[in-house]
């Protein structure tokens, strides 16, 4: 849409309130969504699908059209972006379930693991991490167990190899007549990813990754099996998650 077109337009919209012209604008901008959900977001939360986000920002945008003020020499671009930004936030602290203390305790928990790990070049111990965060041991013990709770990913759906620990997504096992070429590479190289995520877990998180996902066993029987309590075995698995969660935050487009 050429300049001088696109001014016309606004001005139709403005001084005839020009529904026509309100739609050729939306569409004119709809691409400043799809950027602004892209930045706000550049991993999708679980609990959020990307067309929800989408949703929430056309809804800013839409907004954005019908309230520009021609005369306040502000682009359009900037005004709109602010409006589709705000609208996505908003949907999500809406969908949110999880209180923000939860969320900001599983961050601090994934720094102090990415910073002990830096530190000593090894998967860190319970000890270490609370060290790390400046808690006492039962204190993260506590954490782990808060933070379990809040925990909706796909690991729901994997299935754990027997021998080598190698694991994919349900889904992936499924066969699909219409897999293409580029999707059968992304699901190789999700299986690779995630077989390097698990074979990372210190071994005890390894075996109750395996029990849990693979045999089906309940956080009591693995309890049983390692001679611990169930609130031991479900802090293992919660660190376990953690630990995959950052490994595979920089593939997170894949999952």
């Amino acid at each position: 849409m050429a300049i001088l077109q696109l001014q016309d337009t606004w001005n139709r919209l403005k001084s005839n309130m020009d529904a026509s012209a309100r739609d050729e604008l939306i569409v004119r901008y709809a691409h400043l969504v799809s950027i602004t959900v892209g930045r706000v977001v550049a991993n999708f939360p679980a609990y959020l699908d990307r067309e929800d986000l989408v949703s929430a920002g056309s809804m800013g945008l839409i907004k954005a059209v019908d309230q520009f003020d021609l005369d306040r020499g502000v682009k359009f671009e900037t005004y709109a972006i602010a409006l589709i930004r705000g609208a996505i936030l908003e949907m999500m602290r809406d969908q949110d379930w999880v209180p923000r203390s939860i969320r900001d305790h599983i961050k601090s928990v994934e720094r102090a693991l990415a910073a002990c790990e830096l530190d000593l070049g090894r998967p860190p111990v319970d000890s270490e991490i609370a060290e790390k965060m400046g808690v006492t041991l039962d204190h993260y013990h506590h954490i782990l167990s808060e933070t379990g709770r809040t925990t909706v990913i796909s690991l729901d759906d994997i299935l754990v190899g027997a021998e080598d620990g190698d694991g994919v997504h349900l889904g992936d096992a499924l066969a699909d007549a219409s897999s293409s070429t580029i999707s059968c590479v992304e699901r190789s190289e999700r299986r690779r990813r995630l077989a390097a995520a698990i074979r990372k877990l210190p071994p005890r998180e390894k075996t109750v990754i395996c029990l849990y996902y693979k045999d089906g066993l309940t956080f009591r029987e693995i309890g049983q099996v390692l001679v611990i309590s169930e609130s031991r075995a479900f802090q293992l698995h919660s660190q376990a998650v953690t630990r995959m969660r950052k490994d595979l935050t920089e593939h997170a487009t894949l999952f």
